[in-house]
């Protein structure tokens, strides 16, 4: 009887011992595990208009998961349509755009921008994956696995353009007295890629938390 029960015991200890080794395997908190997504989205509010805006977590960044829509001297709705902010939020002069960000968040530069592409997988997949599920040109949508939404504003250089096949951010990187680097997510590719755009051009802006 109590061979019996040793046998038993060291039965359920064995068990154990690999529920316990294959809860270690999945693991989900582990940092290093490259399939882990974290999208947890939240809000904010801007304080100096009581505007709302979705938020997501991507890894160790914290982004606004809509366009800025805080007007400032030098902004723009698409086509002068006041609808359209609401949409796609307002399309910002560089200039206009380093310092739209409500307090705590920031403009990201280039670098920040290249982590958030590293983060989704790297920039072959990164349209696909941080574009909306609707309202891009050509069912160019993407999956938005990372609830970033990327939306088509298209641009403003003395002319509304683009609006459902392209979506350009600003980032704070300083690449000329004229220009600025900026990220581009396209309706007809999967990529994303970086350019240097004309200072003066109204383009979208995502804010980043510092």
């Amino acid at each position: 009887m109590e061979k019996t029960k040793i046998k038993l015991l060291a039965k359920v200890i064995s068990m154990t011992g690999l529920v316990l080794i294959f809860a270690a395997c999945g693991d989900d908190s582990n940092p290093t595990n490259t399939e882990q997504t974290n999208t947890e989205v939240t809000s904010l509010v801007d304080v100096r208009d009581g505007k709302t805006y979705k938020i997501t977590t991507i890894r160790s960044q914290i982004w606004m998961a809509e366009n800025l829509n805080y007007e400032t001297a030098d902004s723009y709705c698409y086509g002068d349509v006041a609808s359209n902010c609401a949409i796609y939020g307002r399309l910002y002069s560089w200039f206009d755009a380093l310092t739209a960000c409500p307090s705590g968040w920031h403009l990201p530069d280039s670098l920040e921008f290249k982590a958030l592409f590293l983060a989704v997988g790297g920039r072959d997949v990164a349209g696909k994956l941080l574009k909306s599920t609707t309202g891009w040109d050509s069912n160019g949508n993407g999956t938005d696995d990372y609830s970033f939404s990327a939306l088509p504003a298209g641009f403003y250089d003395g002319v509304f353009r683009a609006a459902g096949s392209i979506a350009y951010f600003w980032s704070s990187t300083e690449r000329s007295d004229g220009n600025a680097s900026i990220m581009l997510l396209d309706f007809a590719f999967d990529r994303g890629y970086f350019l240097n755009f004309p200072k003066p051009t109204g383009l979208s802006v995502r804010c980043l938390k510092d």
